[in-house]
């Protein structure tokens, strides 16, 4: 394993889980220049082809989703090419819940998912975080071999991937490399609008966050670096981007669907939300998107089903 990208610090942990904590901390470390990010990894093939970087959703659960990734490669046959990350957003209650090193990452609440500043041991975006990450991979004298990489979440996870590849930096040391970046954003709650139309109708006076950061571009995050809404969806459209929507993700009522006024607005459950954001880009870039959707049959809101699924296995591996 190549010495920056992994050094396994196994701690005991407490197995317990909790509603205040994770049930387990990762044992990875990645050491970026602000501090070191927990992480899970896979086992790492010979000839690294392609990296995925899956993103956990609100639990922090990046074994979970680790293993999840690990079984749709090898189902889909790209086990020997294909190297899995699992970056861990860890919060202070984390900390509280399983003590390490003052050295390693980690914010307030869920900031982490829009992309806010980390609260110790540095202030470090969540993006850049993930920028610093990608970076790395477009080193060819550590991944000699690699030709893409693969940004994937779900739930949580995919709010955390469509704010990521409408803010995120271009990444020129990738472009050079010809590594090709693609986004699989699967079953989130809520998606950031680019301008204040919305596919319901709804009261504004009574809900004046709707087109706030992370469901608009008012109030971006410092990491957004003052660019403005126009510039940042001409470099949205662009991007390689699939939307997963599984066909039974149709619970309006389901206990962690995102029932703000905010996401209501966007539609009544996760499948219509999908199905009418990427009808309003449509709208909006008649000319073309370098976007997909695609349907997931026979599956509500399952991350691991959504991955394995063969839909799933397509996307995430470019079959």
């Amino acid at each position: 394993m190549k010495t920056w990208l992994l050094v396994l610090l196994f701690t005991c942990t407490n197995a317990l889980a909790t509603e205040h904590g994770v049930k387990e901390i990762s044992p990875g470390r990645l050491l970026l220049k602000e501090g070191e990010m927990a992480v899970g990894i896979g086992p790492a093939p010979a000839k690294i082809e392609r990296v995925l970087i899956i993103i956990h959703g609100r639990l922090r659960n990046a074994e979970t989703y680790r293993q999840s990734a690990e079984r749709a490669a090898e189902l889909a046959g790209q086990s020997a090419t294909t190297l899995v990350i699992a970056p861990q957003f860890l919060n202070e209650s984390d900390i509280a819940l399983h003590p390490v090193a003052d050295t390693v990452l980690r914010w307030q609440g869920n900031d982490w998912m829009a992309g806010g500043l980390s609260s110790a041991p540095f202030a470090l975006s969540s993006y850049a975080a993930l920028d610093q990450i990608i970076a790395r991979i477009g080193d060819r004298r550590q991944f000699p071999d690699v030709k893409e990489v693969v940004i994937a979440g779900h739930s949580g996870g995919a709010q955390v991937v469509q704010r990521y590849a409408l803010l995120s930096q271009d990444q020129p040391a990738l472009e050079a490399a010809g590594v090709k970046v693609r986004y699989v954003i699967a079953n989130p709650s809520s998606y950031a609008y680019f301008d204040e139309r919305r596919p319901v109708a709804f009261n504004h006076a009574a809900c004046p966050g709707f087109n706030r950061w992370k469901y608009g571009l008012s109030d971006l995050p410092a990491y957004a670096e003052g660019k403005t809404p126009a510039q940042l969806e001409e470099n949205y459209v662009t991007r390689d981007i699939v939307y997963l929507l599984g066909q039974q993700d149709i619970d309006p009522h389901h206990p962690a669907l995102d029932k703000g006024c905010e996401a209501q607005a966007q539609g009544a459950y996760r499948l219509v939300r999908g199905r009418n954001y990427f009808d309003y880009l449509k709208r909006n870039h008649p000319q073309g998107l370098n976007q997909q959707l695609i349907e997931v049959p026979g599956v509500g809101h399952n991350g691991d089903a959504m991955f394995t699924a063969p839909e799933g296995q397509k996307v995430l591996f470019g079959q």
